[in-house]
């Protein structure tokens, strides 16, 4: 069987074209074996082949191969396949077009859209094949069809109606997103024109021309007796410009219903499902979900420090889903506890999970005979047991040693896989204690699983969170520690709603020993997430390019370097004119004049306490040994307070001001050559180090802060992050968006540009430092734009903050010239979102509050109440509940009318 493959795509000098495939002619999938092609004219390639075995089957695809340099460019999209089993022609013909990798329309070739948004249920009957021996198959690729909608050509030729819209060839479905059908041409060695088309399924007429001129097929000159054309489009040009969608953000455990255990559960997203489809919202936004359950108290609310990031958090199971306790007095007592809870104003943490985990209990011991020995736990079970028995038998020590940090367990500190799979045997007496957890994750996974299934039929997508890093008391770091730099902490430096920076308490990861299997640990979680979601949001996605790392024995991100970074060297600073006096300045620059302005009265009993002076040094101090750190400072505090309770008053008083004074410095010795290299502290010219150095070396430290912060890592930072995105990105089909704020590096955005992963834009955090707000007409289209985040105040929070700020985004943003209203009034938020509706971007996700902010009577009282999360208080409670339950907001008919109405005038409907 001849093969001849023939594509148009137009490349750059020193650019050669191959094929690549499955037959051992076409490389086997190996690049260094694949068919080059001969380039031809106007960008056209072609290459001839004969195909000894297909064995009944083709699948190939292209890639440009760089003349200088190894790097190859592959297309895009999944590999081409041609079936052949039913195939007897002499020549085959393969018409293609380049698939280009950065296309924006690429991000519909997603889960998100071919699975959900546009799933297209099973696929029509296949027509029967047509005879002849020279047949045409047309295919498109085209994501964007609606359920009711299929595609059709149009063309010259009779077999596709002669251009009459009546008898034009309808495609079928079954490999959607790729639209295909074959037919006899009456006329095939004349020049074909035509066109596709979208038309409705039930009354056949066209709906949508695609955009463009006449598409055009050349007759094909051979003496073959034999012949099967196979012209393949790249995409549909749809003419209505690209498509946008809108969303809403809500943690689940916000959510009310009337059936919930005073927080929100798995089963009341279907009721936000419901609402979404009725206000024309198309996804759902949701905080993680994974278990954060390592004290039993009300700090396992924070979202973000997850025990496992495959297991999923038992607060969020719906009880009565799992199963109906069939104790009368047991379902009594429930009941009462239920109802209570649910009529709280804000979430009981610790309250809710002691019913849960007596529920479960009593459920488990009710039901875990029979589901153990289902087909359905079975399969559960293999699915997941990599990671489902480490976390089960973790979780068991956790209660048995009374302690999450499993360093100091008496037993199994050290991870060993033979150990715990004895320890989670069956057979052993203490075997309930672990097998209650796979029971939990058995149901938690039935009804997350159950959501995405209801939420794919409803065409309503949801869109999960991937925190950057992981608990340092997790099973993740229990059982592979090697993956992570454990003597590290991740951040961000300091910005408007953190000043000292934040601290989330992670380890750093250790790319260079994931990189050694392929990121598999990533893949690994990608490939769990996507049994939930068909979008994600990569949480601080600046740590993929770099991260910011605070020393262990630190607290305030203010201490925080950039990991990896490119530190100046001893001999570079004395080349640049700056001679480094390490104890100048790495060492805290402290002098007694200015000590009243961290401490004030108190100034003597702390010098007293914690400094001691230097010898023949009057009124300058160092740190007395014992409060080197910021972290011995902070543990010796809670020492003294817990052995002196009176003394809290004096110490809390204290403790800013003596983690300032570790802070008091101008460079910071880099970790992996701390007397060799340095970089520049974050802020420091707010330092009295910085402060009280003459004119001349200010100005020059300020040279290299610039460079260093804002210069000196650009490429650095992309070839990083270039290495580890695609590897994540290629791990599963889902969309995939970034939260790219704070501190960007400059080459942030063309490599999420690049890797067609949707950037965050928020108004009251533009990326435009000259500018104090970011309007949603500037966002790009592959971009998520919103309101607000979880980590900020709402509309109406903010709007109350600075009323001189506020007058400027009156003026500024809304166009009023007018004084602005003291406290957000409905139609002030009614604008804002409409701006967010209206901007560009593929995708406007709005939080619940500030949606709700648009109506007098359903929207919360106090604007203060409504704020999920203070980044500056690391022992914030997350426990924020929406003050309606979801079947009030659905019988909310005006304002969802109102909603769906604005939704579907922006073009997002």
């Amino acid at each position: 069987m001849k093969l001849r493959f023939r594509i148009q795509h137009h490349t750059a000098w020193g650019q050669s074209l191959f094929v690549c495939g499955s037959p051992a002619e076409l490389g086997e999938w190996n690049p260094a074996g694949a068919l080059p092609l001969q380039y031809l004219a106007d960008g056209f390639w072609e290459a001839n082949l004969d195909l000894a075995d297909s064995g009944g089957s083709l699948s190939y695809k292209y890639f440009v191969r760089h003349e200088f340099g190894s790097s190859v460019e592959w297309e895009f999209g999944d590999n081409r396949l041609l079936s052949l089993q039913q195939v007897s022609f002499e020549e085959i013909v393969l018409q293609d077009t380049w698939r280009s990798d950065h296309e924006e329309e690429n991000a519909l070739f997603t889960s998100l859209f071919t699975k959900t948004l546009f799933h297209r249920g099973k696929p029509g009957k296949d027509k029967p094949d047509p005879q002849g021996d020279f047949l045409h198959c047309f295919r498109v690729y085209a994501p964007r069809v609606l359920p009711g909608q299929v595609v059709g050509v149009v063309g010259s030729d009779p077999a596709l109606g002669s251009w009459n819209t009546a008898k034009l060839l309808t495609l079928s479905d079954g490999q959607f997103p790729l639209w295909e059908e074959t037919v006899q041409l009456q006329d095939p060695d004349a020049p074909l024109e035509y066109k596709f088309v979208l038309l409705d399924k039930k009354s056949k007429k066209i709906t949508t021309w695609e955009a463009g001129p006449n598409r055009f097929l050349a007759p094909e000159y051979s003496h073959s007796r034999s012949r099967f054309v196979v012209a393949t489009a790249d995409a549909f040009r749809h003419p209505h410009g690209q498509w946008r969608g809108a969303g809403v953000a809500i943690p689940v455990f916000s959510l009310r219903s009337k059936q919930g255990t005073g927080v929100g559960e798995f089963s009341d997203l279907r009721l936000l499902i419901d609402w979404a489809r009725e206000t024309g919202l198309s996804m759902i936004q949701i905080l993680p979900i994974n278990d954060t359950i390592a004290t039993h108290t009300w700090t396992d609310s924070y979202p973000y420090a997850a025990i496992s990031v495959f297991a999923l958090h038992p607060l969020y199971a719906s009880l009565e889903g799992m199963g109906r306790l069939q104790n009368a007095e047991a379902v009594s007592w429930w009941e009462d506890k239920r109802d209570s809870l649910n009529a709280l104003a804000e979430i009981d943490y610790e309250e809710v999970m002691q019913v849960k985990s007596r529920y479960f209990k009593l459920l488990f011991d009710q039901d875990w005979y029979a589901l153990s020995r289902s087909k359905a736990f079975k399969a559960f079970f293999q699915e997941n047991e990599s990671w489902l028995v480490p976390y089960a038998a973790f979780s068991a020590l956790r209660d048995k040693f009374g302690t999450v940090k499993f360093t100091e367990w008496p037993a199994y500190s050290t991870y060993d896989a033979a150990e715990i799979a004895d320890f989670a045997d069956p057979a052993q007496p203490h075997h309930a204690d672990v097998a209650i957890h796979y029971f939990i994750q058995f149901h938690l996974d039935k009804q997350m699983r159950e959501v995405k299934d209801y939420a794919a039929k409803q065409g309503v997508g949801l869109k999960g969170d991937i925190p950057i890093g992981i608990y340092r008391h997790s099973v993740d770091a229990w059982v592979s520690p090697h993956l992570y730099n454990m003597n590290g902490q991740a951040g961000a430096p300091p910005d408007a709603f953190a000043v000292a920076g934040q601290n989330w308490g992670f380890p750093t990861y250790n790319w260079e020993v994931m990189a050694q299997d392929g990121f598999a640990w990533w893949r690994n979680r990608l490939v769990q997430l996507s049994r939930y979601f068909d979008a994600f949001r990569i949480d601080h996605i600046l740590g993929f390019f770099r991260i910011w790392q605070i020393p262990y024995e630190q607290v305030h991100g203010l201490m925080g370097q950039f990991n990896p970074a490119l530190p100046f060297y001893r001999d570079e600073l004395a080349a640049r004119g700056f001679w480094m006096d390490d104890d100048r300045f790495t060492k805290p620059y402290i002098r007694a004049h200015f000590l009243p302005e961290f401490f004030g009265e108190m100034t003597e009993p702390v010098v007293r306490e914690f400094l001691n002076e230097r010898e023949g040094q009057p009124g300058r101090y160092d740190l007395k040994p014992e409060f080197a750190t910021q972290r011995q400072i902070v543990d010796y505090i809670a020492r003294q307070i817990a052995q002196w309770p009176e003394s809290r008053d004096f110490y809390e008083g204290v403790k800013e001001g003596l983690l300032a004074l570790v802070s008091q410095v101008v460079f910071l010795p880099d970790p992996n050559r701390p007397t060799e290299a340095f970089s520049p502290r974050i802020a420091m010219h707010f330092t009295k180090s910085f402060q009280e150095l003459d004119h001349g070396t200010q100005a020059l430290l300020d040279r290299l802060y610039v460079e260093y912060f804002y210069h000196r890592h650009e490429q650095f930072w992309r070839d990083q992050a270039m290495v580890k995105l695609p590897a994540i990105k290629q791990a599963t089909n889902m969309l995939v968006c970034g939260e790219d704020l704070g501190m960007v590096p400059k080459t942030v955005p063309g490599v999420m540009r690049d890797l067609g992963i949707l950037s965050l834009e928020i108004q009251r955090m533009p990326k435009d430092s000259s500018t104090e707000f970011f309007h949603p007409g500037s966002a790009p289209y592959l971009s998520v734009v919103s309101t607000s985040t979880h980590d900020m105040a709402t509309i109406r929070g903010w709007w109350e903050e600075d009323p001189a700020a506020t007058q400027r985004f009156f003026s500024q943003v809304l166009g009023r010239h007018e004084g602005a209203p003291y406290f957000c009034e409905p139609w002030v938020a009614r604008e804002i979102v409409v701006q967010h509706l209206y901007s560009p971007a593929m995708w406007a996700i709005l939080p619940i509050q500030d949606l709700l902010a648009m109506d007098n009577e359903l929207r919360r009282e106090n604007p203060l109440d409504e704020q999920i999360n203070v980044p500056a208080n690391p022992t914030h409670y997350w426990r924020y509940r929406l003050h309606l339950s979801m079947e009030e907001l659905l019988a909310a008919k005006d304002f969802n009318r109102s909603l769906s109405g604005m939704v579907a005038a922006s073009g997002r409907g």
